[in-house]
């Protein structure tokens, strides 16, 4: 195969467009994102076969027979991606041939867009290495993924910065894996979890009986990881005299195990990570600058996950379609659950994201996960109040449409309990029986207080049983109970039900 050297991007969402030539540049590959007239030139104008052609969703301005007969003389062999909505994706292979479209999911797998547009290994990075890169198409991730495909091929030392959780021991083994050492060993160790008195015999190894417990001579992590990677996470918690043994090591590539004057020497590639700021350390004393130099040769800084939460939709899939490999369950989170997550600082980072993916997986199986399930820190009074009313005013906006247009609205906010929007129209429509009063009225506050009130209703009648009171008003129980947040009724439906 030879190596394309552009991609044709038609998609009438330019965001999204956009997002997908941020991939094509990671593949090393000349986005073109064109309208219907362009690429009409581009096909029928040109002699030569076009470049590959992703095609997302193109509305209705778009002749798709024009297209198909123009595409089926030039194309030959070159790819067809089809990235958006399934009508799109079936009238384009109906004008241009079933077997010659290919359909991936947005967002892309790195991986899975390589193969279908015949991109060779050394741009996508996967048939020498299997590398995994770190999950996202966010404009901070792909640069990261760019400097990872940068450094890989050299064996520079290499800083990875950022905050906890952040993924910097997984951008650690996909430049080891992209590197010409990937067939050799990938060691990692953390220097902030091993105490001090311990950690030069975990690194240069030691001899038998070179101090007490040393009952056998035993390997370093130096001579482990020879020929290939040694990952030293958390280096800014290393000691100072331990950094000065270091910097010895690096700078004569010679170290000297524990209670052994021979010096061996070694052929490893340092990666070193942190989430302190070693600047600031050396300010203080507390780490050597000339260490500092000999590492930093070549920073890559993680992003924080609120700093890219656009990649969050992609996470949380690669993380349930792990939990389903390791024998759990797979989770879909409703709209209102994906927006709660969306406004989550996560001080956690991505650890703290795989953490409740696979919590939900155990408590929410095979089910879609609603705001009611998350755990209440992911679900503050302020975010809930704010989506429950934003969808009371979608809802009273249905209510007032006409009967054909009520299921498009629907799809359109993801209304999932028609009980409740039949339950709110009716009480509604009752409710127009009545004269405005001359000065007017606040509709939310009426509204609000019917509803609290047939609420109070109906657990009265259902003796403070809420999955009864639930059912009355053809309402799912989680519905009721984020309505009885909402009204802050929830002690008084306790109090009722004792």
């Amino acid at each position: 195969m030879t190596t394309l050297q552009r991609a044709v991007v038609y998609d009438c969402d330019v965001e999204r467009a956009g997002q997908v030539a941020a991939v094509l540049k990671i593949l090393e590959l000349e986005p073109l994102l064109i309208d219907h007239s362009a690429l009409m030139r581009a096909v029928i104008q040109s002699p030569t076969s076009p470049p590959a052609l992703l095609v997302g969703d193109v509305g209705d301005s778009l002749d798709w027979r024009e297209l198909g007969a123009a595409l089926r003389e030039q194309l030959g062999d070159v790819p067809v991606v089809a990235y958006g909505s399934a009508e799109a994706a079936e009238q384009l292979a109906a004008a241009v041939g079933h077997s010659r479209v290919i359909r991936l999911p947005f967002p892309f797998r790195h991986q899975a867009l390589a193969k279908a547009l015949h991109v060779p290994s050394q741009a996508a990075l996967e048939e020498a290495g299997d590398v995994v890169m770190p999950t996202g198409n966010s404009p901070a991730i792909c640069d990261v993924g760019r400097l990872i495909r940068q450094v890989a091929a050299h064996d520079s030392s290499v800083l990875i910065l950022g905050e906890s959780g952040t993924g910097k021991e997984l951008a650690a083994r996909a430049i080891h894996d992209a590197s010409p050492r990937r067939q050799r060993p990938f060691v990692a160790i953390n220097c902030g979890a091993i105490p001090a008195e311990l950690l030069e015999s975990e690194l240069f190894g030691h001899e038998k009986g070179s101090f007490t417990g040393a009952i056998a001579a035993r390997k370093g992590r130096f001579e482990i990881a020879e020929g290939g990677t040694l990952f030293l996470d958390e280096i800014g918690d290393m000691s100072l005299p331990m950094q000065v043994k270091l910097l010895r090591v690096l700078q004569e590539r010679i170290f000297e195990r524990v209670g052994n004057h021979a010096p061996i020497r070694c052929n490893v590639r340092i990666i070193a990570a942190t989430h302190r700021n070693l600047e600031d350390s050396i300010a203080r004393g507390n780490f050597r600058e000339d260490l500092f130099y000999r590492l930093n040769v070549f920073p890559i800084e993680m992003p924080a996950l609120r700093e890219r939460i656009e990649d969050l939709p992609l996470l949380i899939r690669d993380f349930s379609n792990r939990n389903v490999t390791e024998g759990r369950s797979r989770i879909e989170l409703t709209g209102r659950a994906m927006e709660a997550l969306n406004r989550h600082p996560w001080p956690g980072n991505v650890r703290e994201l795989g953490n409740l993916i696979e919590r939900l997986s155990i408590l929410c199986p095979n089910r879609k996960v609603d705001i009611a399930d998350l755990p209440p820190k992911y679900r503050p009074a302020g975010v809930v109040e704010d989506l429950l009313s934003r969808e009371d005013e979608e809802a009273l906006q249905v209510a007032t449409l006409p009967e054909e247009e009520e299921s498009a609205v629907l799809d359109e906010f993801a209304i999932d309990d028609r009980a409740a929007l039949d339950m709110l129209t009716e009480v509604t429509s009752h409710e127009m029986l009545a004269e405005l009063p001359a000065g007017g009225l606040d509709l939310r506050d009426h509204l609000f207080e019917i509803e609290r009130s047939l609420i109070r209703q109906a657990l009265s009648r259902a003796g403070g049983t809420v999955a009864h009171a639930a059912r009355l008003l053809k309402l799912r129980r989680t519905t009721l109970v984020e309505k009885l947040r909402k009204f802050e009724m929830l002690n008084e439906a306790a109090a009722t039900e004792v």
